[in-house]
Parts: C-alpha cells; structure tokens; sequence
C-alpha cells in the first residue's frame, strides 16, 4: 500500500493551462499522532511514492523550501492533504500539488452555454437510458416503480465490486453486469410482481410495495457499500480534449457515443422486431393485446429483463461519470420520471425524448440558479406538463368516462 504524490508546475496562456512536473520536491508523510511515517523526493516525472503500512488517517505535506527557486504555489493551493482511513479504496492513493498559476481563466458566456449543452446531452442519454425501461415497466403493467432507482445502483455496484473489488478490467465485465441487470430485472418481476398480478392485487398496493422495496435495498447497499462515494478503477484520471468551445473527456465521449447507439438500437427493435411490436401493442391496450394472441405475461418478463438490463448499463456509466454511491440511482428517480412523463407516460420512444429535453434542460438551468437548485427546473416542468399536458409530448389523450 503507497501514496503517490505528484507536483506540477502550472501556467495558463490563452485560458489553456498546461503542467509540468517538477523534480527534486520533497514530500512527507505522517500519521494521526504527527509521526513520519515516510518521505521521499520526486522523481523526473514529478511523482514520490512513500509505502505506507496500512490504511489509516495520513497527511501529505508539500516542503515548499524543496521547490526551485522562485516558485510558490498556486492560489488558493495548499501544501498539506489529509487522506482518511476510508479513502483508501486501491492500493494506492494519489494527490496532486499544484504549482504556479491557479487554473481559473476567463470563459465566454458562449463557451458556457456550448459547455453545458454538452453536458445535458450526456446527462440526457444516460437519463434516457435509464427511463426506458421504467416507462415499458408502466405502459405493459400500470406500475409505477420507484424500485427502479435501485436497479441502475445495482448496476453501478457491481460494476465496482468486479473493477476495484476484484480487478477485472471494466471492458470486460460491463457486459457481464449489464447481463446481470437483466436477471436482477426479472427477479424483481418473478419473486414479486408477477405473484401481486397473479393474486390481483391493485396497482396503488403494488406501488407501495415497490416504495418499501426501494428503502429496503437502498439501506442494504448502504450497509454492504458505505456511505461514501468511491470511483471505477478503470478510466477515472482522464485528460478532457477540446472539441471547439466545449471540453470533454474521451471517456464521456465514449459512453455519450455507446448510450446513442444503445438507445438507436432500442428504437429499431420496438419498431420493426415481432417482439418489440409485441411490446408496443402490450403496452397500448394489453387486453386487445391478448385477445389477439400475444403472450402478455411473457411479453412483461422481458420488459421488466430489458429494463433491468439498460438500467445496470446506464448504472455503469452513472458511475463512471459521478463515482458510485448507495444512492446513485435514487438521486436520478425524480429526473426519470420528469422523462417519462414530459415524454409520454409509457411510451418508450417518450422516455427516450424526454430524458434527451430533462438532461438537457438541468444542466442549462445551472446557468441561471445555482447548481445545488439544477434540478428544479426539470421538477418544475414536470408539474406544468401534468396541468396542461397530461399525455405528454408523444403521449395520446384519452376519453375518460
């Protein structure tokens, strides 16, 4: 178990900041009660490691009187980090001492806008991602399933159990989790749900029960994960790449491109695929449905597999994006069903629109309130669309009595 410490000269020209490592620093480390436990002096690369015996309360400390002559460091930097018992979630823990010039530069209110436009359109396709399901699950069934939160933590979990926990690479076992999303999908409909419609229990109980099985697994994620969010091993330290006025990192892209694709091919096979006409004909009148001869009951099992299925997945990337928590999936609830509902209340081509616009929309509220508000907006928007729209954008009105 180690610390790597790396020390950075940094300028900014042209609001683009660029570091360069600084050799010869000497760096200390020390333990609760202020003994050394460890020092070194960094390296070419501008990295020192010191072994540390266990995981325990440390503090790095910087000796500025190492650094070449004339540097300081940057403003509002600090020479000294506490590391806690429960950050250690890898062999080996790194921080960063930055030197020089503080980062900030000036930012155009275009740039700003073009930034989080950006950023709404992968909040926006992970949203997607997620709601899909959640919609299918209400159109096939009339469940409003606030356990769904829990099924994209699932995702988010496992993947950390299999990358941090175990040490398979993240490529490799996303697959593996996403099929694992699915049969913890279908669990939910075969231990629970599927036993509720067989006794004929009402939709307002069922939804109960979805609200006590929501609490129940998230207080056990809680006790098995912690309460702290922790990062996938695999593709956290990444550089963001400027594609004209935004920045973004290839990771981001990469899974912004994959949810794309993974939401096309969803659209298609709902299209033109005899089961995802199934689905569509399910979900728009399940008694005409099985009337004309399609399996109902059959048709629900894969939709609650599917929707487990693309909420592990968007739990995957949920994680890679924000770190994973006990909470992750819960925290996107509210913003899902804003989707659901904006889009049209079990449509999944809704879902698919609306969680694009709720996204979207979020992270353009930040430019007006402040970002612990962002959600608001979105929440907002959810309650004007059912006071004047009720069927959503998609959706179609219904004749009631």
């Amino acid at each position: 178990m180690s610390i790597v410490a790396q020390v950075n000269d940094q300028t900014v020209e042209d609001g683009v900041s660029s570091r360069t490592p600084i050799a010869n620093a000497k760096v200390i480390v020390t333990d609760a009660l202020g003994a050394v436990v460890g020092e070194a002096v960094t390296d070419s690369n501008g990295e020192a490691k010191i072994a540390v015996p266990a995981r325990a309360d440390y503090t790095i400390t910087l000796d500025t009187s190492t650094l070449p002559e004339g540097a300081s460091l940057a403003a509002g930097g600090t020479n000294s980090f506490k590391l806690l018992k429960d950050s250690f979630v890898t062999q080996t823990k790194r921080v960063t001492f930055i030197v020089g010039q503080a980062g900030y530069s000036s930012i155009t209110f275009i740039e700003k806008v073009a930034q989080r436009a950006a950023d709404g359109v992968r909040l926006g396709l992970i949203i997607a991602l997620c709601s899909v399901g959640l919609s299918l699950v209400f159109g096939t069934t009339g469940l409003t399933n606030f356990a769904h939160g829990e099924m994209i933590t699932f995702g988010g979990l496992m993947a950390f159990f299999f990358n941090v926990t175990i040490g398979i690479p993240l490529l490799i076992i996303a697959p593996v989790v996403v099929v694992l999303g699915g049969a913890f999908g279908y669990a939910f409909d075969w231990v629970i749900f599927a036993r509720l419609r067989k006794r004929s229990i009402g939709l307002i109980s069922q939804l109960v029960v979805s609200v006590g099985l929501s609490i129940m697994l998230r207080n056990f994620y809680l006790f098995q994960f912690g309460g702290r969010t922790r990062p996938l091993d695999d593709f956290s330290l990444q550089v963001g790449m400027d594609i004209g006025p935004i920045k973004i990192t290839p990771r981001d892209l990469t899974t912004g491109i994959i949810s794309l694709i993974v939401l096309i091919t969803v659209a298609l096979v709902l299209q033109r695929s005899r089961t995802g006409k199934a689905v569509r004909a399910v979900s728009d009148n399940p008694n005409l449905a099985s009337a004309t001869g399609i399996d109902t009951q059959r048709i629900i099992k894969i939709v609650w597999c599917a929707g487990g299925a693309l909420a592990a997945l968007g739990g995957v990337f949920r994680g890679l994006d924000e770190q994973v928590g006990f909470n992750m999936g819960s925290g996107l609830l509210f913003l899902m069903f804003a989707a659901i509902t904006l889009g049209g209340l079990g449509s999944a081509f809704g879902a698919l629109v609306g969680g694009f616009l709720v996204g979207l929309l979020v992270e353009m509220a930040s430019l007006v309130v402040p970002s612990e508000l962002k959600n608001a907006p979105a929440l907002l928007i959810l309650i004007l669309v059912l006071v004047l729209r009720p069927q959503g954008i998609l959706g179609k009105s219904t004749r009631v009595g």
